[in-house]
């Protein structure tokens, strides 16, 4: 497929064939996103299909979160191994074989068996989506291309709870990953026809960091799991502290492997001594604790506060979609052309200002300010999360893009893991004291608030206004990410 080049030193156009890449990626990296969430909302109906415990069902989201932190910081070093295109095709395959096997479950331990291939195949999927567009963009394109391609990863989880809760409502609960089929088969055909062939191997194979592999994996994995129990049991209770002692051990001696070996390390530590890649990384850090923590906030919020269904509580989360559907394409356009510097502090006001609303609320708050207020912070996520994947990628090497985006993504992961813990910890509390529905919710919805403020600071540290750069052909990412400038 001949594609067109994009030349010149001023702000280069989104042709067609990159748009049509981008396309292709984010039909595949949605899938993912949606599917996290999707799950939640039907966790007490698969208690009670498969009379299991609420203990034991909750394993088919841990279960999941687990394996996409074991395949996330392998992603980039396979990328540059084996290739691109032969990673995504193998990242949705496992996928789509995943959530078959989840529809023909027969009892909890196989279903939160097949979760953790789907979440194998998951964790892959979405770091090698950066990776690929970020490659074919090139920096002078860079914060259009996150506009668009960072819809998944934000909009993804807000619309989840509303499918899940359409699912559970008119079909049986083995909807909720046969709906994954019909998707990952287009991801797979589209990605065959339009994804440009892998280069051949120049004989210098990257080795595994098979040392880093088993110190960061494991470690990531602990600290996702004793957060995502911490919600429940608080940080005190011994199989929390044990997973955080755990993970922060290994990813102790993780970094000392890193910093000190001679070889490629699995994710190079070395990245965040640039004050504008570990600005951006923070702040996709906190950006995950925020919107997570409004995920979890919201639905519920809806239904003990103001009594609404949980179908009811998910179509209400739209505006908080919306406002980010809308925010991503115009920050990207706007990233390429005013900086991240400018966009990231006025969409954590947004989100701030957003948030602070629900403290504020009760039972007789109108639901048009909750529904102004839902679109005001989905808008600054918008100017929040474009450009600053686009300044992740403009502060590093083109040979470390692959790295860099396996560092945006374990942080981004904690994060999330971290934000929903918090809150989760705030509500039990604020119930063990008999304290009023809405003013337990008001109290969880100074978190997000919170993090908004660090946003902004992290913000100003973001780089100003982009310089003109060469079009992606001449910015040297690494090999084995496909090029727009390419003919396939």
């Amino acid at each position: 497929m001949p594609v067109t080049k994009a030349v010149g030193n001023g702000p280069a156009r989104l042709d067609a064939a990159l748009l049509t890449l981008v396309g292709v990626m984010v039909l595949g990296g949605m899938m993912s996103y949606l599917d996290a969430t999707i799950v939640n909302v039907g966790i007490s109906t698969l208690g009670g299909e498969f009379h299991a415990t609420l203990a034991t069902i909750e394993w088919v989201t841990t279960g999941y979160l687990l394996a996409v932190a074991l395949a996330i910081p392998v992603a980039g070093w396979a990328v540059v191994r084996f290739g691109a295109k032969r990673m995504w095709l193998l990242g949705l395959s496992v996928f789509l074989i995943g959530s078959t096997l989840c529809a023909f479950a027969w009892n909890a331990e196989s279903l939160i068996a097949f979760r953790v291939v789907q979440g194998l195949g998951g964790g892959m999927v979405d770091p090698i989506m950066m990776t690929v567009v970020a490659g074919a963009a090139g920096p002078a394109r860079i914060g259009r291309v996150m506009g668009l391609v960072s819809v998944p990863i934000t909009l993804g989880p807000v619309i989840g709870p509303v499918v899940g809760g359409l699912l559970l409502d008119s079909f049986s609960w083995e909807w909720m990953f046969l709906v994954n089929i019909p998707f990952a088969l287009a991801a797979i055909a589209l990605a065959l026809r339009v994804l440009p062939a892998d280069a051949p191997s120049s004989g210098d194979r990257v080795p595994l960091d098979a040392l880093g592999v088993a110190l960061l994996s494991p470690g990531f994995a602990a600290l996702v799991y004793a957060l995502s129990q911490a919600g429940g049991d608080g940080f005190g209770s011994t199989k929390v502290l044990i997973g955080l002692a755990v993970g922060i051990v290994l990813f102790a001696a993780y970094a000392v492997h890193a910093l000190r070996t001679t070889a490629t390390p699995l994710l190079d530590l070395r990245l965040f001594a640039n004050k504008g890649f570990g600005a951006s990384v923070t702040t996709m850090f906190l950006l995950g604790g925020g919107l997570f923590s409004l995920l979890f906030l919201l639905p519920l919020y809806y239904q003990r506060v103001h009594g609404h269904s949980v179908l009811e509580s998910g179509l209400l989360l739209a505006p908080l979609g919306l406002g980010t559907l809308i925010g991503m394409p115009v920050a990207g356009n706007l990233a390429d052309r005013a900086g991240a510097r400018r966009l990231v502090p006025t969409g954590a006001l947004l989100i701030g200002a957003g948030a602070l609303v629900f403290t504020g609320s009760g039972p007789d708050t109108p639901q048009i300010a909750l529904t102004a207020a839902q679109f005001a912070a989905g808008f600054g996520m918008g100017l929040v999360g474009a450009p600053t994947m686009g300044s992740v990628y403009r502060t590093v090497p083109g040979e470390a893009v692959a790295g860099a985006t396996g560092a945006v993504f374990v942080l981004n992961q904690i994060g999330a893991s971290l934000g929903i813990a918090v809150v989760a910890l705030i509500l039990q509390d604020g119930g063990s004291h008999a304290t009023p529905a809405a003013d337990s919710y008001a109290h969880a919805f100074w978190w997000p608030v919170a993090t908004s403020v660090v946003v902004f600071a992290a913000g100003l540290l973001l780089p100003g206004r982009p310089r003109p750069e060469p079009a992606a052909e001449e910015a040297g990412f690494p090999a084995g990410t496909p090029s727009v400038t390419d003919s396939a």
